[in-house]
């Protein structure tokens, strides 16, 4: 069964807003490093209207081990707003059930599939227990507005599973949702 992974950019205070803002000072040679390796894992993204407008906007014109993976794997997008076809290379609407459809996902062979952000799909997924990984990258800063992380949501357990610590000091937590007692 395949695995669903979050990665996620938030501040210190929780903002997971734009962080093409506010992250990128701190992206180093390790960030880079495991941002790859989480990639080339995956064979699919899961993304929200949101991440997906963004993403579309930007990857396509970009070139590059990084780039040229991320334009060329398969994309689901959950969106109940947006019309077929999309414009992003590989980009598969998904509008009904999304826990349904997302569960069928992982039931198919093939590699990780990444959700980037922790917007209203993550959470969606998170509540009906389909993340099998989050990856929370905690940047060193204090950007004081801007949506934040988990806004909204019920009390869910965690299990971390792995720390790690760039040298520009974002802390990277990995979690995995604990088992129920």
């Amino acid at each position: 069964m395949r695995r669903i992974i979050v990665s996620t950019f938030a501040t210190l205070d929780g903002v997971i807003e734009a962080p093409q803002n506010w992250s990128f000072k701190y992206f180093d040679e390790e960030a880079v490093r495991f941002a790859s390796e989480q990639l080339f894992a995956a064979d699919a993204l899961l993304l929200g209207r949101e991440t997906y407008e963004v993403f579309a906007a930007s990857w396509p014109s970009r070139t590059g081990d990084f780039a040229d993976r991320i334009n060329s794997m398969a994309k689901y997008i959950v969106s109940t707003t947006l019309k077929e076809p999309l414009e992003w290379t590989n980009s598969t609407l998904i509008k009904g059930n999304v826990a349904e459809e997302v569960s069928r996902l992982k039931q198919q062979p093939g590699q990780d599939i990444l959700i980037y952000g922790t917007g209203r799909l993550a959470q969606t997924l998170l509540h009906h227990g389909l993340i099998d990984e989050h990856h929370l990258w905690i940047v060193p800063i204090i950007w004081g507005s801007g949506t934040r992380i988990f806004e909204g949501m019920e009390t869910t357990n965690l299990e971390l599973v792995q720390t790690k610590t760039l040298p520009l000091g974002t802390v990277i937590l990995s979690h995995k949702l604990a088992q129920q007692e």
